[in-house]
This record gives C-alpha cells, sequence and structure tokens, in this order.
C-alpha cells in the first residue's frame, strides 16, 4: 500500500530565524527588480552599445515588473556623460515652409528664447518711437525734399525749352507726362492744330519729337532719382535700426558664439528686420489681426524662438509614452483659422515622445504602438535614418491638399525599450524582417526565481521596496514569511517563487488596507491571509455554485465506497483570473468489439487535441499489456459524467486508465481517492498543473459530503514538489482525516484503487489470477474463447 505524504510535505513553510530582521523597516530598499538577472544583463548591454539597431524589446507577460525594472535601472545606471540638447525651431526667411532647427546645450534654448523676446519686445517699442521721432523725421524729410528738387529740376529744364518753342510740359496721368503745343494761352485744339499752315505745324511736330526725346532722358534721370533717393532712404532706415538693434544683436553673438547656426541666425534675423520694417510700424488692426492667424511678414512673432524641446537639467531623458499615436510620437504642426482661412507657420511645430527623448531613451508597449496607423513604420522609419522629420499625417494619407510645412529633420539619437509579451515577439520575429536589426537586444523576464535563504531575503527587500515606493506600511517577518509562501504557491514550486511583482504588489496594498483598519502600525501575518482570504471571497461566486451543485446533489459525486468503472476525476477551472479546483465523475464500460477505446469527449466534439492525445496513449498502453499477442475482442468507451463544456489536458488520463481496468476486469475501484496524473506509453505517471487547486477542490467536496478519514488524493510523485495547501487541508492532514499519496507508476496507481496488486507476468506471460492484470486477462481470454466458439 501507498504511504501517504506527511503535512511537512504539503507546504514548505518559511524558517523565521533565517530572517536577520524584524520588520522590513530595516532592510534596505533594492534597486533593482529582484530576480531578474538576465534581463538586466541584456538591458545593460543593450544601453552601453553605442551602435544603431540595439534597441530593447522586453519579452514577459504583464505584472513581471518590466517597466519598473526598466526605469529603475536606468535612474541608477545612466550614463550622464551622454549630450542632453534643447531644439528649436527658427523662421527660415528665404523659404517660410521649411523652418530651421537650431541645437543648443541643455538650457541655451530657454536662454535663447528669452533673449530674443525682450529684444523684440525692446523693438517693438523702440523702432516706433524711433522712426517716428522729429529728428528721423527731418532726416528723412531733407532727403526726400532734396530728391525732390533734383527731380523738379530736370524736368523743369524740358519744361523750359518747350517754351521757347510754343510748347507746353503738362502732367497726363500720375507719373506721366505730355507735350501739347500752344496756341497763345491754351492749347491747340485738334481742329485748331489742323488749321495751322503745313509749315507751322511740320515745325510742331519736329520740336516736339526733340522735346519727346528730352523728356525721355529727363524721365531716365527722375528714374535714377527715385531710386537713389530710395537707397538713401534705406540706408538711413539701417542707419537707424542698425543704431537700436546691432549692439544688442553683437551682444547676442557673442554670447552664442560657440553655435555657428544661431551666429548665421541673427545675421539673417538682422537683415530681414531692414527689410521687414513696416511689421513694427502697422497700426491697421484688421491687418494686423490677419497677420496674427497667417503669421506671414507682419508681427514681431515670426523672430520668436519655438523651444521645442527644453531640458531643465543635465539628466538624459527617459520617456515614457503611455498613447503612442502618430502625432503623439512624431510632432505635428498645428494650424489657425481666421475668417475660414487656415494659417500655419514654424512657431505652431509641437513636439513629438521622439523629440523629448532624442539623446536618451523612450519606452512603449508593443501592443499599442502596433495598434496605432501608421506609426510603426514611422518609427521604422526614424531608427533606420536616425533622423526626425516633422510629416502631416494627412499629407501623407493624401487626405488633405492643404499647404503644410517641411521642418529641417532632427538628428535622432533614441534607445527604444518596447514591453510586450511573447506572442507579440514572434510575430514580428516572423512577419517582419526590419525588426531583427532594429531590435537586436531581447530582454526576457523570468517568471520565477529559485528559493533559498538568500532569495528569500532579497525577496524581503523588494516587499520594503514597494512598501517604500507604495507608501505602505512595513511588514513583520512573520508577514513577510507568509507573503514569500504566497508567492511559491503562485509559482506552484516549494523551492521557487514568482516574479509577478503585480500579484505582491497587490497583496500588499490589501494587508495595508486592513492592516491600518485594524489600527496597526505594523502589517502582521492575519492582515496578509485576511487579504488572501477577501480577495478570495470576492472572486469565489462561480466556485460557491459548483460547490452548491455538490451539497444539493444535482452534482453527481461519490466519496465513500467502491464502484466498478467509476473514479473521481479532478480538473481546474478559470473564472477572469480565479482558478478552483472540481471533482469530476470519470466512467468507463466494456462491451465486445474490436478492442478500441471509444472517447465520448472527443467524439462529441467536447475533448481538446491534448486530452484526446491523452486517451490515445492509454489505449496504447492497454493495447502493449493485453493484445501483444492476441487480439482483444473487448471494447471500451469513456467519458465525463455531466460536463457540457470542453475537456482539455491530459492530467485525467490515470484516472481514466483505472476506470477502464476496472470495468475489464470487474474489479471495483475506490471512491474516496480522488486520482490526477498524466500517463506515458510505459506506465510512467507524469506530473501535471493545478496541483493545490485540485487537492483543495477535492478536500471542499469531502468537507461537503462528509469527511470519513479515508478521503484522499492520489497525484504524480513527481509533483510533491509542487504543493502549497491552504492551512485548512493541511490541519485535516495532520488530524488523520485527510491524505495525500504520492504514486509513480499505473501499477502502484491500480493497487491502491482496486485493493490487491497489480501483477507480475510469469514466465508464460500469463499474470497471477489474484491480481489486477490476472482478472483483466482472464476476462479478456473468456472473451476470446466465446469469439472463438462463435466462429465455428
Amino acid at each position: 500500500m501507498l504511504k501517504a505524504l506527511p503535512a511537512r510535505d504539503l507546504y514548505k513553510a518559511c524558517v523565521l530565524k533565517s530572517f536577520p530582521f524584524t520588520t522590513t523597516r530595516q532592510l534596505s530598499p533594492l534597486n533593482e527588480i529582484v530576480g531578474q538577472n538576465r534581463a538586466q544583463e541584456a538591458v545593460r548591454f543593450a544601453l552601453a552599445m553605442p551602435h544603431g539597431g540595439y534597441n530593447v524589446y522586453a519579452v514577459g507577460r504583464n505584472g513581471l515588473g518590466k517597466r519598473t525594472m526598466m526605469l529603475r535601472y536606468l535612474e541608477h545606471h545612466m550614463d550622464d556623460e551622454g549630450r542632453c540638447d534643447d531644439w528649436c525651431y527658427v523662421a527660415n526667411f528665404d523659404d517660410p515652409r521649411e523652418p530651421r532647427v537650431l541645437r543648443l546645450r541643455a538650457g541655451d534654448g530657454q536662454a535663447l528664447k528669452q533673449d530674443m523676446d525682450r529684444l523684440m519686445t525692446r523693438l517693438s517699442q523702440v523702432i516706433p518711437q524711433t522712426f517716428e521721432g522729429d529728428s528721423f523725421m527731418e532726416r528723412s524729410e531733407r532727403l526726400k525734399e532734396e530728391y525732390a528738387k533734383k527731380q523738379q529740376s530736370e524736368l523743369d529744364q524740358v519744361g523750359r525749352e518747350a517754351e521757347k518753342h510754343g510748347v507746353r510740359l503738362s502732367i497726363s496721368t500720375p507719373g506721366g507726362y505730355r507735350l501739347e503745343a500752344m496756341n497763345g494761352e491754351e492749347p491747340h485744339s485738334q481742329e485748331s492744330f489742323d488749321a495751322l499752315p503745313d509749315q507751322e505745324r511740320e515745325r510742331f511736330e519736329s520740336v516736339i519729337s526733340d522735346l519727346e526725346l528730352k523728356l525721355r532722358s529727363a524721365l531716365r534721370a527722375v528714374a535714377d532719382l527715385e531710386q537713389a533717393y530710395a537707397d538713401k532712404q534705406e540706408a538711413l532706415n539701417d542707419e537707424t535700426l542698425e543704431g537700436i538693434a546691432g549692439h544688442q544683436l553683437e551682444e547676442l553673438k557673442e554670447r552664442y558664439r560657440d553655435y555657428p547656426a544661431v551666429i548665421e541666425y541673427l545675421d539673417a534675423v538682422r537683415k530681414d528686420l531692414s527689410d521687414s520694417l513696416d511689421i513694427f510700424l502697422e497700426d491697421n488692426d484688421e491687418q494686423a489681426a490677419i497677420a496674427y492667424a497667417a503669421l506671414d511678414r507682419k508681427l514681431p512673432r515670426r523672430y520668436q524662438i519655438n523651444l521645442l524641446v527644453h531640458r531643465k537639467g543635465h539628466e538624459v531623458p527617459v520617456v515614457v509614452e503611455e498613447n503612442p499615436t502618430y502625432h503623439n510620437l512624431f510632432g505635428y504642426v498645428e494650424n489657425v483659422t481666421f475668417k475660414g482661412s487656415v494659417f500655419t507657420d514654424f512657431s505652431l511645430i509641437r513636439p513629438g515622445s521622439l523629440h523629448r527623448a532624442n539623446g536618451g531613451y523612450l519606452l512603449m508597449d508593443a501592443i499599442k504602438v502596433l495598434e496605432q496607423p501608421y506609426v510603426w513604420d514611422g518609427l521604422k522609419r526614424a531608427l533606420r535614418s536616425r533622423s526626425l522629420a516633422i510629416n502631416s499625417l494627412e499629407r501623407e494619407l493624401t487626405l488633405s491638399g492643404t499647404i503644410s510645412l517641411e521642418p529641417e529633420a532632427i538628428p535622432l539619437d533614441v534607445k527604444i525599450v518596447l514591453f510586450g509579451d511573447r506572442e507579440t515577439w514572434l510575430l514580428l520575429q516572423e512577419h517582419d524582417p526590419e525588426f531583427g536589426e532594429l531590435f537586436r537586444v531581447t530582454a526576457d523576464f523570468e517568471n520565477e526565481m529559485d528559493r533559498n535563504e538568500d532569495s528569500q531575503l532579497q525577496y524581503a527587500k523588494f516587499i520594503a521596496s514597494l512598501a517604500d515606493e507604495k507608501g505602505l506600511l512595513h511588514c513583520h517577518r512573520r508577514a513577510v514569511a507568509r507573503i514569500i509562501e504566497y508567492s511559491a504557491r503562485i509559482a506552484e514550486h516549494q523551492d521557487r517563487l514568482s516574479l509577478h511583482a503585480a500579484d505582491i504588489a497587490n497583496l500588499l496594498r490589501e494587508s495595508d488596507f486592513w492592516a491600518r483598519e485594524g489600527g496597526a502600525t505594523l502589517i502582521e501575518a492575519s492582515h496578509v491571509n485576511k487579504a488572501l482570504a477577501s480577495a478570495r471571497y470576492r472572486s469565489s461566486r462561480i466556485r460557491d455554485q459548483f460547490f452548491d451543485g455538490v451539497r444539493d446533489g444535482s452534482t453527481f459525486v461519490t466519496v465513500s465506497g467502491e464502484q466498478v468503472g467509476q473514479i473521481n476525476g479532478l480538473s481546474v477551472l478559470s473564472t477572469g483570473g480565479y482558478e478552483f479546483g472540481m471533482s469530476n465523475r470519470i466512467t468507463a464500460t466494456c462491451y465486445y468489439g474490436d478492442g478500441d477505446v471509444i472517447d465520448i469527449e472527443r467524439d462529441a466534439k467536447l475533448g481538446g487535441n491534448i486530452h484526446s492525445k491523452g486517451v490515445m496513449i492509454l489505449t496504447s498502453w492497454l493495447s502493449a499489456r493485453f493484445a501483444a499477442n492476441d487480439p482483444m475482442h473487448l471494447s471500451a468507451s469513456l467519458t465525463f459524467e455531466q460536463n457540457y463544456g470542453e475537456v482539455d489536458g491530459d492530467s485525467a488520463s490515470l484516472g481514466e486508465l483505472c476506470a477502464l481496468v476496472s470495468a475489464l476486469s470487474g474489479l471495483p475501484l475506490r471512491q474516496d481517492i480522488a486520482v490526477t496524473g498524466s500517463i506515458n506509453q510505459f506506465g510512467e505517471v507524469q506530473p501535471v498543473g493545478g496541483l493545490n487547486e485540485k487537492v483543495e477542490g477535492f478536500f471542499e467536496t469531502c468537507r461537503i459530503k462528509g469527511l470519513t478519514g479515508s478521503q484522499g488524493v492520489m497525484l504524480p510523485a513527481a509533483n510533491v514538489q509542487n504543493l502549497m495547501l491552504d492551512e485548512e487541508v493541511l490541519a485535516a492532514v495532520r488530524a488523520g482525516r485527510f491524505a495525500v499519496y504520492p504514486v509513480s507508476t499505473v501499477e502502484e496507481a491500480l493497487s491502491m484503487m482496486l485493493g490487491r496488486p497489480a501483477g507480475q507476468p510469469g514466465r508464460s506471460g500469463n499474470y497471477p489470477s489474484n491480481t489486477v492484470f490476472g482478472a483483466v486477462q482472464k476476462r479478456l481470454a473468456a472473451m476470446r474463447e466465446r469469439s472463438e466458439k462463435a466462429g465455428q
């Protein structure tokens, strides 16, 4: 007979003496996430690699602390020698559609913007005062009068020459002149001119022709004088403007002498100030409003600095983008509307996450990136070209024909960290050939870590870190021990701990709630237990409904006595993150046939592939045992009674085999022992999952039906290390009211369940008649004999 496991093998408790602390307040918090050495090394390598393409894809399910680890690592291991820059867009006075970019050291961009704002504010006040002042107006008027006299002198010479010959020079249109033959004091009319003698007419025509040549010459001289006046006036404007702004621009050039691009921009500003002087002298409100909307050479705004990215310090930027839309990632150009017209300019360029992370690190969720249209292609394009261009998404989609800007591209130097699950990672590897070139480093996060004294102390420090980080009460070491034991249960292994940080953080929060509710200053083990019980109660409505069926008899379960071809199997049900175990009645029947085992679940399309494989393996085992030399004329069928959903997994194959052997042999099976485990073709019992839930589920069934002291669960011996049963089951085991039996082979299971040895074949290949296999062999021989007689 199998020996039941002692209670100490069903739960591995922490040894409090191994904890060198009383509360977590005495522990120094961890700077990194516990247990993720492999992922941390991958991140260290990727971030230290100076070459392109060494971006990181962090693989692991949600809740492992991928983002937290990355942020903590960057906080404590970031290379402070990297360049951290301010980025500015300024007007391109030669081509307004292509704004220019300025790159300055951290803080200098803000300083340049403030310096230009102060300069423009001063010029907006001083220029109108100066150019409308008496001194400037007097010099301008004097210049104007001087050139007006010269122009009039040129025309007067032609006029005097004309008068000598009886011709008058008159103004026909603004800026136009006409020579007229005079008839005394009045010009000749057409009739009077035609009435003149031919000789007189010819004289007038000859004189006027000569005068026209002199007039054209005079008008050319006037035009030259106008241009000279304009040049002199412009020189006067420049001289005056230089007196106002020249020394200030020179001071700025000296201040930013280390930036050739800024010097070039300030020179362009100096030239454009002269060309666009009227923007400081504009008084028309409507024109000013239009100018404000159009931003077109009408306001000093064209000289402002668009500080796209401003660094407050010299820390390398670390940006987490929660919503990686196209505009949020790559930036965009805003528009303004005035009276139905849409305008834009360089000052409406807005940055994206890549701009803010430039020179540092950008962290994003891979699935969110892939969900957004055109973002993945745009990100790859930016990483390949190592430049960041702001392109209108509407123009890329050809949805809009409006004129947009084409800002100068910004050099891109950024490390991308994508967080995602393994399925997404595999899909990208398979379907995107560029993915492997751009994300050469995979940080593979562990789900579990080994459990030993050192790792338990690390885990305690991790708990201390969570308490400090989230402002929670610290934990007594008994509470730490209970949390570590819970972590081992999540990991489903006595010697491993779960690294699912989200679960531990949630447990700490809820334990903190119950501790504060009770007025405690520390989280005790009782608070942890209360938090676990509360969470289980909140999630167990469907579980309780299942057990209500056991309680009222609508679910058929037998937990005492014996029955041929019937056994209690165990399964795990999941309801939105909460899992619980249930017992399932498995039945087998036998009848005359060709030796096939019919899987009713598979034929009803309720059996999954793995379950079907398990049935095929047990069929193979049966055939190898009892039909190696002679045909087996006994067929059988298997099913899960009262099951109306899909069945998958091979953890019931041991129980199904026991039910089949019972049906074949006619020997009754114990109903007080539930069975779980899978088998291979050699009859070895293999480990399965969900052991804690399965044992606790059958224990609850037995408790409802009434504990007899003989009840228990049979499970694979290889699964003993996975047991972390709850206290109620452990108490029943200690009291001898429930038992857990480990089994390694089919023969051991059959001996336990059928109450007699499985049997070993003799030299002739026959089994002793008082064994399980002997009974099966005897029945099969009788069936073959009957078949042979029927054939005669």
